[in-house]
């Protein structure tokens, strides 16, 4: 590496999920450390309390920088985006934040059938600012569109565990009650960061053409454009990751040798 100083992105989430994304922001910003923070002793997030969620959140955040300096924050977990992003731009003005949240508005876009289907957790889609965006995508909508939720409860907590054989089935049972309810879905918003990790359950669940929506992508061209100097390098090494984890360290271990093909050695958060 040379002596110029290195771009540090922290890339938090509720457990294994968000390695969708660190998989998108790895690709976009060669050049920087990624360092990625799990807390999987609270996973998954999707049917906690808003409030508990919310303290929870900003008090991991607060001890991360203590210990270890961020030039960007990105939240890879929708529902941690939906309860607390608002309460951590307040208390660290100086970090740019990027979150994530269901990707509506490029679902309505590419519908053919103006049915869209969004499957996420109960507490990112009873969130307010998934309700304001979920409307505010319709209101600018043409052509009388509609969106169809449906909480896939079970499911991240599946993945987390790595058990892809009930994940499987969970995709399967989730997409066919939202296809009962509305047929003509042709596209299919994944509105939880461990949902893409499953992205061929889904296909195969759908037993007809989908169009899959992971916003990982959108976030990763975001941080980029927030930070331009940590892009495609010049050849030299990678920046070795970190990975911090709340719970058990193997949880992490394991998923990242599963979803990345990458060994990790997990610390714990003050480390």
């Amino acid at each position: 590496m040379s002596g110029s100083p290195v771009t540090a992105v922290g890339v938090f989430d509720s457990g294994v999920g968000g390695l969708s994304v660190w998989r998108a922001l790895r690709a976009a910003l060669p050049g920087a450390h990624l360092s990625y923070l799990a807390d999987n002793a609270w996973a998954p997030y999707g049917e906690r309390p808003a409030e508990a969620l919310r303290g929870r959140v900003t008090a991991l955040v607060r001890d991360w920088r203590a210990c270890e300096p961020l030039d960007l924050l990105v939240l890879a977990c929708n529902t941690a985006t939906a309860v607390a992003i608002d309460a951590l731009r307040q208390e660290h003005p100086d970090l740019p934040i990027v979150g994530i949240e269901p990707a509506v508005r490029p679902a309505l876009a590419a519908t053919r059938s103006g049915r869209v289907g969004v499957v996420a957790t109960r507490a990112t889609l009873n969130s307010a600012r998934y309700q304001a965006l979920r409307s505010a995508c319709l209101a600018g909508a043409a052509g009388g569109p509609s969106v169809h939720e449906r909480a896939a409860d079970g499911l991240a907590d599946a993945i987390e565990r790595g058990d892809e054989a009930l994940a499987r089935a969970l995709c399967h049972r989730h997409l066919r009650a939202l296809l009962d309810e509305a047929p003509a879905i042709d596209t299919l918003v994944l509105g939880c960061t461990h949902y893409p990790l499953v992205r061929e359950a889904w296909l195969a669940a759908s037993e007809g053409p989908i169009a899959l929506i992971d916003p990982a992508e959108a976030v990763a061209r975001r941080a980029r454009h927030l930070l331009p100097g940590a892009g495609p390098g010049s050849g030299e090494a990678l920046p070795s990751p970190t990975w911090r984890s709340t719970g058990h360290p193997e949880s992490l271990r394991r998923a990242t040798r599963q979803w990345l093909n990458l060994p990790a050695e997990v610390r714990s958060p003050q480390s």
